[in-house]
């Protein structure tokens, strides 16, 4: 076996107790399918901002490989480094046998015919765990089939800084955009900037589409044909934006941050305010007990409209260039058992996707983070609502669109008109091409 990781300034961590018991616990699973010796398996891992998880899915991957007799290799990829990696795969016919990304990226794909259809596997995981949850299993269904298996889901939660927000006569989180600019101007000076939200071209950013439509601006038409981002609501969301900039809260190169720069300014003590899926908080629990003990967790603020609290599904896929699809699938069918994803999940940032997985120790409502996330699976908005979800709406998000909008406006000066006309052209010539 072979292991790549790209760990982009995250310090590898030794393997703790937590994952060295799983493994031990999995040695005495039977095998899930026989192979041929010496076949093959690539498997691109989703690398997130917890050292622990990304570790224990490495391992665990590589010791189903020895015990199956499948020779791993594991390679570990940014989640926000997803779309560059696997676009130059495409390119150049280097795909993996398995890999974790986006539905966003996944919806864009299939319409390529790029990927195995999973519906058995996706139906005998769920009948095996009490099913999907309602908006797991709507969520992934494209109309190509089951072309992905969701192994959890992100959303985020406001994460503010209670200690300097006490003290400047704020304790309770915002409930609205514009509590919270209020709010992140009277604790910025000197160091500390109130807003950590990233404004540049990564997942964290599509933020800006969730604030956009709770102002009730759109994307697209109700047919989900059209760009409809020519709109006053869009004006409204823009005049926002340019007043919290012009008053000095963003955090310096929150339009050029890579997808751990709120993370980090936050973890630095540089930001009061940052929309995040908990990682943030899993680090600061071992690295900064003081800044942990410091943090409170609520739900995204709403806009004059309505509150948009997305949940963005995670799934392992299989390209159609895979050297042994079912060396891939029972790979994937692996992941998915309450042994090994129980764990991951205590180390991780994701919620559940199955019913059962609710039940377990993380999720049982004495971590605000889980519980956050488990909330969001419950109850937060479907991919894309309220605009209508298919690939065009999913490749506009891909491509940055709306952050690209709003830095035009923040860094080139651009007026509303202007910034709004080219976002508005860009939109709809990717909506042209699924006509």
């Amino acid at each position: 076996m072979t292991t790549e990781v790209n760990w982009k300034r995250r310090k590898m961590l030794a393997l703790s107790v937590v994952s060295a018991a799983l493994l031990s616990a999995t040695a005495t699973f039977p095998a899930l399918a026989a192979f041929e010796p010496g076949t093959k398996l690539t498997f691109w891992g989703g690398l997130i901002f917890s050292d622990e998880a990304n570790r224990l899915l490495e391992d665990t991957v590589n010791k189903w490989g020895a015990d199956n007799g499948v020779e791993t290799s594991v390679v570990m990829i940014n989640v926000n480094e997803t779309v560059q990696k696997v676009s130059a795969a495409v390119q150049s016919g280097s795909m993996p046998d398995v890999l974790d990304l986006t539905l966003d990226l996944l919806a864009v794909l299939a319409q390529q015919d790029l990927f195995v259809p999973l519906d058995d596997l996706y139906g005998k995981i769920g009948a095996a765990q009490g099913g999907w949850f309602a908006g797991i299993d709507q969520a992934a269904a494209l109309a190509e089939g089951r072309m992905g298996i969701p192994y959890g889901i992100t959303g985020n939660l406001l994460l503010r800084r209670t200690d300097l927000l006490d003290a400047a006569g704020y304790p309770e989180a915002p409930k609205t955009w514009d509590e919270l600019v209020e709010q992140a101007a009277a604790v910025t000076k000197e160091s500390v900037f109130g807003l950590g939200l990233a404004l540049s071209n990564n997942w964290d950013a599509n933020l800006q589409i969730s604030i956009l439509q709770s102002y009730g601006g759109r994307i697209g038409d109700a047919e989900g044909k059209n760009s409809a981002i020519d709109s006053e609501a869009t004006r409204v969301y823009l005049a926002w934006l340019k007043n919290a900039w012009d008053k000095g809260v963003f955090s310096p190169g929150a339009t050029t941050w890579d997808g751990a720069g709120d993370n980090q300014a936050y973890l630095s003590g540089q930001a009061a305010f940052i929309a995040n899926t908990g990682s943030v908080g899993i680090a600061a629990s071992t690295q900064d007990p003081e800044l942990f003990e410091a943090t409170g967790y609520s739900a995204l603020p709403s806009g004059p409209l309505s509150t948009i609290s997305p949940l963005s599904l995670q799934l392992r896929a299989i390209p159609s260039t895979a050297s042994n699809v079912e060396a891939a699938k029972a790979l994937i069918e692996h992941l998915s058992q309450p042994e090994f994803i129980s764990a991951y999940y205590a180390a991780a940032i994701y919620g559940p996707v199955l019913q059962n997985q609710a039940a377990f120790e993380t999720f049982d409502g004495r971590n605000a983070i889980h519980s956050g996330l488990l909330d969001v699976v419950k109850n937060g908005t479907a991919p894309g609502a309220p605009d209508v979800y298919n690939p065009a709406y999913a490749e506009i998000s891909s491509n940055f669109i709306i952050p690209k909008m709003a830095q035009r406006v923040v860094v080139d000066g651009w007026g509303f008109d202007e910034a709004i006309a080219e976002a508005h052209q860009q939109i709809q010539a990717i909506y042209d091409k699924y006509r």
